[in-house]
């Protein structure tokens, strides 16, 4: 028996069953879940809409988070993410209550938790790694709000600086990633308001072979910009550049 056209329905997949295949190897749902808890009375758990963020954001779309459900609208959403989940209980208030969960239990503490599990199932390296940052800036005021006992800002604050964005009249925060020499995978995230570079962030970091820039207003680096002399210089495999080396110990 042939179906009738109003038996038929067709829905997208796109690149989107890969990407919800990698997250599902990586085990990435239950551990989010083991991390934030779900209440038994949540239809969609806190692991299933961080997966459908990252399956969102992976898709190369910029929307505002109250159209997010639209994004799944016409994808085989159960298929996706799971049994009994449509595109309507994506909504922006239990993303945004996710959210809130994600950045009490720690940011930084959630994404190494995740990133270096799934370094361990794919069988990444993590001899060395690599530290860059990149800064956002942001439009608006960004009072800081609240402060622990000891007075410190509960939140990071956003604040004026170098602008690599060439906007120095807007306000900005930072973002520092450590990707591994073995493919260049993120296993360390840390938003912040300040430097990383610094002699106490160093010494935490003492048993990781990583490379990263240092800032050219530190004297030793600014002696070294002076003072290297030419000849310290080898010529390197990327075209237009040279290195040189020098040690410096932190006490």
């Amino acid at each position: 028996m042939t179906p009738s056209n109003s038996q038929i329905r067709v829905q997208d997949i796109d690149h989107c069953g890969i990407v919800a295949g990698i997250i599902d190897q990586m085990c990435l749902v239950e551990q989010i879940n083991q991390i934030l808890r779900n209440h038994h009375q949540e239809i969609v758990t806190p692991g299933e809409v961080v997966k459908a963020m990252i399956i969102n954001g992976l898709s190369l779309v910029s929307a505002p988070l109250y159209l997010f459900e639209k994004f799944f609208v016409g994808k085989v959403t159960e298929h996706l993410l799971g049994e009994g989940i449509s595109a309507e209980h994506l909504k922006f208030d239990r993303l945004g209550r996710v959210l809130d969960k994600r950045y009490g239990a720690g940011l930084t503490q959630v994404f190494v938790t995740l990133a270096l599990a799934a370094a361990s199932k794919f069988g990444v390296k993590k001899d060395s790694f690599h530290l860059d940052s990149s800064s956002f800036h942001v439009h608006g005021e960004y009072p800081v709000t609240g402060s622990d006992a000891s007075g410190k800002a509960t939140a990071i604050k956003i604040t004026y600086g170098y602008s690599r964005d060439h906007r120095p009249d807007l306000k900005q925060f930072i973002v520092y990633l450590m990707c591994s020499r073995d493919g260049d995978i993120p296993l360390y995230l840390r938003v912040t308001d300040a430097a990383l570079y610094s002699q106490e962030n160093i010494k935490l970091m003492f048993s990781l072979h990583w490379v990263s820039g240092v800032p050219a207003t530190l004297v030793t680096a600014k002696f070294l910009l002076d003072n290297m002399r030419s000849e310290s210089f080898i010529t390197i495999r990327v075209e237009g550049y040279e290195i040189a080396q020098c040690c410096s110990y932190c006490g």
